[in-house]
């Protein structure tokens, strides 16, 4: 009977600190169950394949649709992904283009849950190509060099040259009613990696915010917008945020302290290693 007790005894103990680690982390190595801090998730997410990333085109503010590949992408990558690691959400944020609101459709959808309220937000929109838009990544580099090109991709200060109305896309741009919430006198010409990183900031405070008092929030946005807030996130420096690479549909997991509003530990990627990898190696290269 007492061997019976005994073990029973360390089953509730196992079950009992398997329920704490799953809603706990340690505040610190060796520390006793005192210390244990309360924590929140967020998960940040960029959009599925959209026709413009098929293209291998510089794409920006244009409202891009998502590709066939781009919904599978959604349904069969990031969806499966948030299940298994049982991450439920109160709320999603995207910009106002459309790759962003329908790759979040699509999630929650697949995770059975449309009810999860969305918010688009126009600060977070991509990156503003300037003249770039439209075109091959492979033909701005056959004209002006790989260097130069990667430079107005990953360099933090480059800002490449401003759309003007010769650019078939300029019209379409500033003509779209997406955009009719963005205030006079900050909508895009261009931007840079930087400039895109001062625009995110704020929504960024408030979305944190939001983490910190306990919502559970997914963020569904775009390559470079990811990016910046990576930066916000990690805080990494301006240097190692260039060498930076967000592949399609990869949820990417940080933990906070509630109570400081420090990260715990690093961020975790969802999905295959291998898959991750060679997603990642695409986004790095300008391609054909």
């Amino acid at each position: 009977m007492e061997c019976r007790k005994t073990v029973l005894e360390r089953r509730m103990s196992r079950a009992k600190q398997k329920k704490m680690n799953e809603t706990s982390h340690e505040g610190g190595k060796g520390k006793s169950s005192q210390f244990k801090m309360k924590t929140n998730r967020l998960v940040l997410l960029r959009h599925g394949e959209s026709e413009f990333n098929l293209e291998n085109k510089f794409c920006g503010w244009h409202d891009a649709p998502l590709t066939e590949n781009g919904e599978r992408e959604a349904c069969m990558v990031a969806s499966p992904a948030l299940l298994q690691s049982k991450l439920d959400f109160d709320v999603v944020y995207t910009s106002v283009l459309d790759r962003s609101k329908k790759s979040a459709e699509l999630i929650l959808s697949n995770m059975n849950r449309a009810y999860v309220p969305t918010k688009a937000d126009w600060r977070l929109c991509e990156r503003h190509y300037g003249n770039l838009t439209g075109f091959r990544k492979r033909e701005i580099a056959n004209i002006y060099g790989e260097d130069q090109v990667q430079a107005w991709r990953r360099g933090y200060d480059d800002v490449p040259p401003e759309i003007n109305t010769e650019n078939r896309y300029y019209y379409v741009i500033r003509n779209n009613p997406i955009f009719d919430d963005v205030p006079a006198g900050q909508f895009p010409m261009t931007e840079s990696l930087g400039m895109c990183v001062d625009r995110v900031e704020p929504v960024w405070k408030e979305i944190k915010q939001e983490v910190l008092n306990g919502t559970r929030v997914l963020i569904c946005v775009h390559g470079t917008v990811t990016r910046a807030l990576v930066k916000h996130i990690e805080g990494v420096s301006k240097e190692a945020i260039q060498k930076v690479n967000i592949p399609n549909s990869i949820p990417r997991v940080y933990e906070f302290n509630m109570k400081t509003g420090e990260l715990v530990g690093g961020p975790i990627n969802l999905g295959d290693p291998e898959y991750i990898k060679k997603k990642t190696a695409q986004v790095a290269a300008i391609g054909d």
